[in-house]
């Protein structure tokens, strides 16, 4: 599916779920709290004395999609937190800003999960062969370095990949993911800058 052709065509939920569950992975692996990851966003959510306590009281029958939910957002901010430092912060695409049609087709498919009473496990497999209850770094690192090898040149705001950004919002993501490596003591926000 091509970026240009997004705002007018339907992407595959399949598509959509790959994406989600990409974002989700290195939300949780980006925590920092009491069971720390890579720290890069201040947040406890996917730990059983943090954000699942909490939301296993709030929410008893959406507290898994909550815990996830609140960590991507968490993710998210950051992203753009990093993003508003850029002079053309509106043409950085980035894990979690993949532009306003994209982004807004991931939140309605999230939502569509929440509510379709499947557990995260089930409803995005993937999930199940990177989040773990112990965090393995090692493991980690695999997952992104599966995703391929690409070219990036380290830029105030982050890793900027070389190159044109691909038509397929497939590769395009899986190009951000391996981006990732090596794993930084701060989020590296890599990105891709949309051209005029």
């Amino acid at each position: 599916m091509s970026f240009a052709g997004l705002e007018k065509s339907a992407v595959a939920p399949a598509v959509l779920d790959g994406i989600l569950a990409a974002q989700i992975a290195v939300a949780w692996a980006g925590e920092g709290g009491e069971a720390k990851r890579l720290g890069w966003w201040r947040t406890d959510m996917v730990s059983e004395f943090g954000g699942e306590d909490l939301f296993k009281r709030l929410l008893p029958g959406t507290w898994q999609w909550a815990v996830l939910q609140g960590v991507r957002e968490a993710a998210t901010r950051c992203d753009a937190e990093m993003r508003a430092q850029s002079h053309d912060a509106d043409r950085l695409v980035t894990l979690f800003s993949l532009g306003f049609a994209m982004d807004e087709r991931l939140e309605d498919r999230l939502q569509f999960h929440k509510r379709s009473g499947c557990a995260p496990a089930a409803a995005l497999p993937v999930l199940s062969g990177v989040i773990s209850p112990h965090w393995d770094r090692g493991a980690f690192e695999d997952w992104t370095k599966a995703h391929g090898r690409v070219s990036v040149e380290k830029v105030p705001v982050g890793r900027r990949l070389r190159g044109e950004q691909p038509e397929s919002i497939e590769l395009a993501t899986g190009n951000l993911i391996a981006a990732l490596v090596p794993l930084a003591a701060e989020y590296p926000m890599p990105h891709y800058r949309r051209s005029l």
